[in-house]
């Protein structure tokens, strides 16, 4: 990820330039370094001490958000995290109080609303078109086992993967309805064998207005997976129905009519560019672009660190319900400025 960052910044993004890059690993700060034509630091201190660094990306594992974004934070620095923003809801509030009495801007990089069809979806929405939406079932399958995870992401301390990644799909519940979630019920478990962490979520939500989402989070499924659902949703509006690919086509139907497409998704070819593939790459130059625009007060964040506070307690609500088998009832708070 902190290469991914580097590319966008260096070669995409308006307005900043890529200045240092800070990783305990020594190869691999000197490689970006050396790749990106920048200073490198082993620590999050040795970056702060350097004056002219304005905006730091997190992009650490989950377990180090908290720690690096409030020292980051408290050193007058704007910040663009990657998800999931923290590992508690009272870390996400401490990042959002620091940075909200520093008057900084705080983003969560949550790459797949600036999809395709995700955007489209949501542009067809918010337009009033389909009327309200008033069920959501989401999907995020990942066919292979866990044995395809990385062993970092399977460390307890980085809670798991509904957390790692279906949090995408729990900020969608929120982004696509305009609702915040008030009540969770999920199970949680491995399908195989056990792993230090869980690879398989179905999680129900209810919104704010009544509305009931499911989400199923799973890398355990059989090879070739379900067709459309590496990442995706259908969703049940008055006048309508979205039945969206983020990796592909999303299509539509309005007043009984038939299915139209009305988004697609380029592929990433992740067999011959792999992970720098340019089309990858757009959500992330979205979203950063739009960070940097706000942090140089051209506009307001789109993505802000609410965002990322709510998806993290509907996260961890989720593995609560499924630990204590209750349906679990999330806090009233305030939105941050």
């Amino acid at each position: 990820m902190g290469e991914t960052y580097a590319e966008v910044v260096t070669k995409y993004v308006q307005g900043t330039r890529l200045i240092v890059v800070a990783s305990p690993g020594e190869q691999r700060r000197k490689r970006l370094a050396e790749k990106y034509g920048v200073r490198a630091c082993s620590s999050c201190d040795e970056l702060l001490a350097i004056k002219d660094v304005d905006a730091v990306f997190i992009a650490t594992p989950h377990a180090h958000h908290a720690e690096d974004a409030l020292r980051c934070a408290k050193a007058g620095k704007h910040l663009m995290i990657d998800k999931p923003m923290a590992c508690s809801v009272e870390a996400c509030d401490a990042i959002l109080e620091a940075c909200e009495a520093r008057k900084l801007k705080c983003s969560v990089m949550f790459t797949h609303r600036a999809r395709a069809g995700n955007a489209k979806a949501k542009e067809i929405i918010d337009s009033g078109r389909l009327g309200r939406v008033i069920h959501l079932r989401s999907y995020q399958l990942v066919p292979g086992g866990m044995e395809i995870v990385p062993k970092w992401q399977q460390l307890p301390e980085n809670i798991g993967l509904l957390f790692g990644h279906g949090i995408h799909n729990l900020d969608a519940a929120r982004w696509f309805t305009g609702q915040e979630i008030t009540r969770v019920f999920a199970k949680s478990r491995n399908l195989g064998p056990a792993y230090p962490v869980e690879g398989t979520s179905d999680v129900l939500l209810v919104l704010a207005d009544g509305t009931v989402c499911y989400i199923f989070c799973s890398f355990e499924v059989p090879n070739p997976g379900f067709p459309r659902s590496g990442i995706g949703a259908r969703i049940v509006c008055e006048r309508g129905l979205l039945d969206i690919d983020a990796y592909g086509e999303t299509r539509m139907s309005c007043d009984g009519k038939g299915w139209e497409t009305v988004a697609t998704q380029e592929p990433i070819d992740w067999a011959g560019q792999g992970f720098l593939d340019p089309v990858r790459l757009q959500a992330y130059v979205a979203n950063v672009q739009a960070f940097i625009d706000a942090v140089q007060g051209r506009r307001s964040l789109p993505i802000d660190g609410w965002d990322g506070r709510q998806a993290v307690a509907a996260a961890l609500a989720a593995y609560e319900s499924s630990r204590t088998n209750k349906e679990i009832v999330l806090a009233e708070s305030r939105r941050t400025k």
